[in-house]
């Protein structure tokens, strides 16, 4: 979230020491500059956050939040990082991360409650060993329910709209904090209403039924499908394009001959076409161009314009001096 412009470096600077001086006397707030965020993204890549600030607990958010406007600088929320790409020349924002403080799950009866930062995988298991069935397509997922939440989360037919209860979240601008019940139009594929700037997930609550007798059969299933057709041993943000009406973005790009194809040390899996993944080095903007390829490609042959289901953070910006290589 972006608040005010046009402020000079100098400028800028004061403020974010003013709001580190200022969240010294928070308590519950982990406050830290310069950190990398490479090793809070799936990708591994990505360059610093001026300012990375760990919320304890709810309240904690809500001051850090407060202290942020009032000194007029911009902030970023986060979860696990795993739909995100953030810009090789790091965040000029303070970037707050809703972590393992906010990960707990508990039942009652057929209904789930988990908070923002807890995985969406570990739900789904715990679920499944508890007897209940409907989030068993979850169970390989990477990130957190706050994400999940944000932007409907789904695989295998399922998603997350389809079980939600209710959602409970934090408006960034006046700390006030509303549970919803989802409504008609508060989701569509791949997007939510619960979404930042606007809203801060706090937790949600699930309605699951009682399994049938074959939800641990449907779990491993899906797991065996995962091993066998994603590139699970490199980093990446899972799905790298949103699926395009009546197709599947992986099928498109490797029918137009671009599986295998590499700038810098990104590559489009040749396991999966879908996936864009990171084979060791590669840069944030090796990333960036190579996703701005495929579009291109798939476009020229294909009139699909792929839409990125990935999340970029930070300044993005095609370079002229790289060119991608052949599929290898």
């Amino acid at each position: 979230m972006h608040i005010g412009g046009g402020i000079e470096e100098d400028e800028m600077q004061d403020q974010f020491s003013a709001f580190c001086k200022l969240c010294e006397c928070l308590e519950g707030c982990v406050v830290r500059q310069n950190i990398p965020m490479a090793q809070y993204t799936s990708f591994r890549t990505g360059g610093c956050a001026r300012v990375l600030v760990e919320p304890q607990n709810v309240e904690a958010l809500r001051n850090a939040l407060a202290v942020a406007q009032e000194c007029n600088i911009p902030f970023e929320v986060i979860g696990n990082g795993t739909n995100l790409l953030v810009s090789d020349d790091g965040v000029e924002a303070v970037v707050f991360r809703i972590g393992d403080a906010f990960a707990s799950i508990r039942r009652t009866g057929g209904i789930f409650f988990a908070e923002a930062g807890a995985p969406l995988s570990l739900l789904a298991k715990r679920s499944v060993e508890q007897g209940f069935m409907g989030l068993e397509w979850a169970a390989g997922i990477p990130g957190s329910i706050g994400g999940a939440v944000a932007m409907n989360a789904g695989a295998y037919g399922g998603e997350i709209a389809t079980l939600l209860q209710s959602v409970s979240w934090m408006d960034p601008k006046t700390g006030a904090i509303a549970e919803t019940i989802p409504h008609d139009g508060a989701f569509s594929y791949r997007y939510s209403a619960f979404r930042a700037p606007e809203c801060i997930v706090l937790s949600a609550a699930f309605s699951l039924q009682s399994d049938d007798g074959s939800a641990r059969t449907r779990m491993a299933e899906y797991a065996e499908k995962r091993r066998e057709k994603q590139p699970l041993s490199y980093p990446s943000a899972g799905s790298t394009f949103k699926r395009p009406e009546g197709n599947f973005a992986g099928a498109l790009i490797e029918q137009c001959g671009l599986k295998g194809m590499r700038i810098g040390g990104a590559q489009i899996s040749t396991l999966h076409a879908g996936f864009l993944i990171n084979t060791g080095g590669a840069t944030s903007s090796d990333i960036y161009e190579l996703m701005g390829q495929v579009q291109k490609v798939v476009y020229e042959k294909k009139g699909v314009l792929l839409e990125p289901e990935v999340h970029l953070l930070g300044s993005f910006a095609l370079s002229t001096q790289k060119k991608g290589g052949g599929a290898k």
